[in-house]
């Protein structure tokens, strides 16, 4: 009760080549249904933030620092240059995170929420 739920199959010469199921806690049929294609076509691997194993992040940070010290930047900065980059990371992987492809002006957690549903799987 209460949780709306929706499946896109995406075709490609006739075939289904990438099938998503979208669950949402409120909201309607339609936003699941474009949360859905949104899943189809970014492939996010995670659904929120926290669902990130805490291992791969620290390594991405590590591998972020890295980087940011290999650039020369100022060691005052590293921290803020580092974070930045993590986002960037995250909105690679997260779904939450990642700009909605009809509207990148918004992230689906903003599309979600403005529809009055939590992504729940």
């Amino acid at each position: 009760p209460g949780q709306v739920v929706d499946t896109y199959l995406h075709r490609q010469e006739g075939r289904g080549v990438n099938g998503v199921a979208v669950v949402l806690e409120g909201g309607s049929q339609e936003l699941a249904h474009d949360i859905a294609v949104h899943i189809a076509f970014a492939k996010p691997q995670y659904v929120g933030r926290e669902d990130v194993p805490a291992d791969l992040v620290e390594e991405e940070r590590e591998t972020l620092l890295n980087i940011t010290k290999a650039e020369g930047k100022p060691e005052a900065a590293w921290p803020k240059i580092v974070e930045g980059r993590l986002n960037g990371w995250y909105k690679e992987r997260v779904l939450l995170d990642q700009p909605f492809v009809r509207d990148d002006k918004q992230t689906v957690a903003q599309l979600a929420d403005s529809g009055g549903a939590t992504v729940v799987r």
